[in-house]
């Protein structure tokens, strides 16, 4: 018996130790823009059915009850919460916040169609929208490219870029932005640097102007913040350091049993 307690609350305290990094990766990513947290889900293991519920006992009436005994935990999976981050002022006309569901969308240097909700965009020197990464000119697609020079750019709600070109009183429309959604946003695969990769979880992406068929719109003059909630984050925590000493507590008991025994045996 002691041995299984040894084994079981392993399983525990490598499922709280899964926890605390996904705990400890929300934290760390507190001020990136975009970023959507985690949650670790557990799962319990087997279980040895010492008597099976219904067993007839002595007299022939069956148990309303059986015993069995569990055998630990384990990280089930660890899903994405798409909740809406709050909206950050800033002053630049290339910034844009997504309100509600959809994803921009950026070609990766390898042609690869990848997902941002990241909305700090730039342009590189052709004139083309680029997403605000440093050492990586991902271009926003489908792609859009800027008339230069203006004296002022808007993006509509509806994704309409306007411009105002010098000596022009009236803002003339340049392009459209397209936002993605999925069937199953959960089931995107997080690459790093704000981006996202369809996966067959998630399911083949449909494209619509923002505002249309469900899709957010654009808010310009704003990024979206992390939706981690660092008040909620230090309570998971502190619960998940606790729960993990709990189980080493149970690990010590256990060898503490052990020892006994081997003990009681030499007399």
């Amino acid at each position: 018996m002691s041995v299984q307690t040894l084994y079981t609350a392993a399983t525990g305290m490598e499922a709280l130790e899964t926890k605390l990094d996904v705990i400890a990766n929300n934290l760390a990513n507190i001020n990136t823009l975009g970023f959507k947290k985690d949650r670790a889900n557990f799962e319990d293991l087997f279980y040895r059915q010492l008597t099976l519920p219904g067993t007839p006992d002595q007299s022939g009436q069956l148990t309303a009850v059986g015993t069995h005994v569990g055998l630990g935990a384990r990280v089930s999976s660890v899903q994405m919460d798409f909740g809406q981050g709050a909206l950050q002022e800033t002053n630049r006309a290339l910034d844009v916040a997504i309100q509600g569901n959809g994803f921009l969308q950026v070609q990766d240097a390898n042609g690869d169609t990848l997902y941002t909700r990241a909305g700090n965009l730039s342009l590189n020197a052709d004139g083309a929208l680029v997403m605000g990464s440093a050492g990586v000119g991902r271009i926003v697609q489908p792609q859009i490219n800027v008339p230069q020079p203006y004296t002022e750019l808007s993006i509509s709600p509806d994704g309409r870029i306007l411009v105002r070109e010098p000596g022009s009183t009236n803002l003339t429309e340049v392009a459209q932005l397209e936002l993605a959604v999925f069937p199953n946003p959960e089931g995107l695969t997080k690459m790093g640097e704000n981006l996202y990769a369809e996966s067959d979880a998630s399911s083949t992406p449909t494209t619509a102007n923002p505002g249309d068929q469900g899709v957010g719109q654009l808010s310009q003059y704003r990024l979206e913040a992390s939706d981690v909630e660092p008040v909620q984050e230090l309570i998971d925590l502190i619960t998940t350091q606790r729960s993990f000493e709990l189980n080493s507590q149970a690990v010590q008991a256990g060898d503490q049993v052990l020892q006994l025994v081997s003990n009681l045996r030499r007399f």
